[in-house]
């Protein structure tokens, strides 16, 4: 009880030794999708979970299951924030209040009428908090569910199974590097906030102009 209650959710490491395999469906479906989930460690939770399945980092986890896992909670996740975003409809930009949440929203916006359907909800998948976002966003603008579905899929498959791959690929070819996992991890955190950075660099530089 007192390890869940010092748990940081913002750790991956945390969440793998505390849940296991099940901690990676939830976080990724609250991640993508309930707006709530925006904070939550996605790239370095799967790419810790992948690089734990090849070595003894005090976690034991299965690659078939976390594979599984990852691609049923990020698949689940996005349906629930498209239908999420046909009910409640454009209401959701009026209701929320949080800049990085409003940010994500008019990125997602941006990303629909730049890209089309299909290439916005594939590459939104790789865009920390867009993923949260664009998926209500989807089903706001009505994007046929049909091909919202498809390229969800698409999208979701490439993002779970490449990270968690990447990350089993190195534990498997450097040998110790479980000793190293923090700085690892965190290289990958840095490496994922750099399309948020880049994001929030061009909304000051809207607001300036």
């Amino acid at each position: 009880m007192t390890h869940v209650l010092a748990l940081n959710p913002l750790s991956a490491h945390d969440l793998l030794s505390s849940f296991g395999t099940l901690g990676i469906l939830v976080v990724l479906f609250a991640e993508t999708g309930l707006l709530v989930g925006f904070f939550l460690p996605g790239d370095s939770l799967l790419f810790t979970a992948g690089l734990l399945c090849a070595t003894d980092g005090g976690v034991q986890l299965s690659l078939p299951w976390v594979l599984v896992a990852a691609a049923a909670g990020a698949l689940s996740g996005a349906q629930t924030g498209y239908l999420i975003g046909r009910r409640a409809g454009r209401a959701l930009r009026t209701r929320t209040t949080r800049p990085r949440v409003q940010a994500g929203m008019r990125r997602a916006q941006e990303m629909f009428d730049r890209y089309g359907p299909a290439k916005a909800v594939v590459l939104a998948r790789f865009v920390p908090v867009v993923r949260t976002v664009l998926n209500p966003v989807a089903g706001a603008l009505h994007t046929p569910l049909a091909t919202f579905t498809t390229w969800q899929v698409v999208g979701g498959l490439a993002w779970t199974v490449g990270l968690v791959l990447a990350g089993y690929a190195l534990g498997a070819s450097v040998p110790g590097i479980d000793a190293y996992l923090l700085p690892v991890v965190a290289l990958v955190v840095v490496v994922s906030l750099v399309p948020l950075a880049l994001e929030i660099r061009r909304e000051r530089r809207r607001g300036a102009a």
